[in-house]
């Protein structure tokens, strides 16, 4: 362990040591197959059980009902940015998007080439430091869909609930903290998360679809973009991203072992108060996000000069915190704590910060 850095990279993320070893030990020779995961034909029996016991791992954990379907889909949530209007706006032509953070302005974008888009709700005018309350959402009655991401990773703000909309399908990107709560995905018409930050590698999307709202599609809707062709496909329509997927059960196995999402819940407001404590205390290190708004997730932060915050990243790097400079688009310090982040972590880089400002 002494070899790891503390890594709080916001994507590509940490993962379990107990994952990583696990599929070190199968790396060459799954269970006697004589060859490793990434050479198996994703058709042949070792990989469907592999597959199937994926899929059924995570439609008991996160308790998805028999109304939504499980695609493991290619291309990360930013492909997803694509097929949600190609599959979903062609029922009114219309959908509405709360815009709050960098992902979801991409989305918004790239929605607007299929259909009519509407911005319910946005955090622009305060540089996405909050999150809109549910009495500053307009939502328009006749968009086929609303859609808003649950936690935003560059400005380090996290929906604290679920938007009312009526009767207009919610649409949710959860890619960075999916798995990290109970959620009752029945409320949901869709929701998809790219499964680098709390599931698994990069490489592949989670999307978790009501099948009423499945075989809609645009005329023009590619193939591998179809949730019908999905669908009925089970993923399978071409190669799925078959390590990524494995990875994924590993993930889930290693989830229930902890305690399942109840416990990772009660982990994230733990591992995050630490450092949050350290942020209401100093008189040099500031949050960026509203108090309200705060993610569990992603920890936004700065100091009183850009120069400091570099010195800051580079003694903690020194230090053994790995990846705590912000995202370009906002500079300072960005502590990403996933699931797979040992509470230890946000503990020591606490003390790291505390003993900092004292000599600075």
């Amino acid at each position: 362990m002494s070899e790891r850095v503390f890594n709080f990279s916001a994507g590509p993320s940490t993962l379990p040591l107990e994952v990583l070893e696990e599929a070190a030990k199968e790396m060459t020779n799954y269970r006697g197959t004589g060859m490793s995961v990434m050479e198996m034909s994703h058709r042949g029996k070792p990989y469907m059980a592999i597959f199937e016991e994926t899929k059924a791992d995570l439609k008991r954990i996160l308790k998805v009902p028999d109304t939504h379907e499980i695609l493991f889909t290619p291309g990360g949530a930013t492909m997803q940015f694509s097929a949600i209007p190609m599959n979903l706006i062609g029922k009114t032509g219309k959908a509405d998007y709360a815009v709050t953070g960098n992902f979801s302005t991409v989305a918004m974008k790239e929605a607007k080439k299929y259909g009519e888009i509407h911005v319910a709700c946005s955090s622009e005018d305060k540089n996405h430091t909050y999150i809109p309350a549910q009495k500053d959402i307009d939502v328009s009655e006749d968009a086929s869909y609303f859609h808003y991401c649950s936690n935003n990773t560059i400005f380090g703000t996290e929906w604290q609930y679920v938007p009312e909309t009526g009767e207009v399908p919610l649409v949710c990107d959860m890619s960075s903290n999916i798995l990290s709560m109970p959620i009752d995905v029945s409320k949901y018409g869709l929701i998809y998360a790219g499964v680098q930050k709390n599931m698994a590698p990069a490489g592949a999307a989670v999307v978790i679809v009501n099948k009423d709202l499945v075989g809609n599609e645009h005329p023009l809707t590619p193939k591998l973009l179809s949730y019908k062709v999905m669908s009925e496909s089970d993923s399978m329509n071409n190669t799925p991203p078959c390590y990524t997927i494995y990875m994924l059960g590993l993930v889930l196995k290693w989830l229930d072992r902890q305690g399942g999402l109840e416990a990772m819940a009660k982990l994230k407001a733990e591992r995050s108060k630490y450092i949050y404590d350290v942020l209401d205390d100093s008189k040099m290190f500031i949050g960026c996000a509203e108090k309200e708004a705060r993610s569990d997730m992603n920890v936004t932060f700065r100091t009183s000069s850009p120069e400091l915050d570099d010195k800051f990243i580079k003694e903690a790097k020194a230090a053994g915190f790995d990846t705590l400079k912000g995202h370009r688009a906002v500079g300072g310090m960005r502590a990403s704590i996933y699931n797979a982040m040992p509470i230890e972590g946000t503990k020591e880089l606490a003390a790291f910060m505390r003993k900092f400002e004292l000599e600075n």
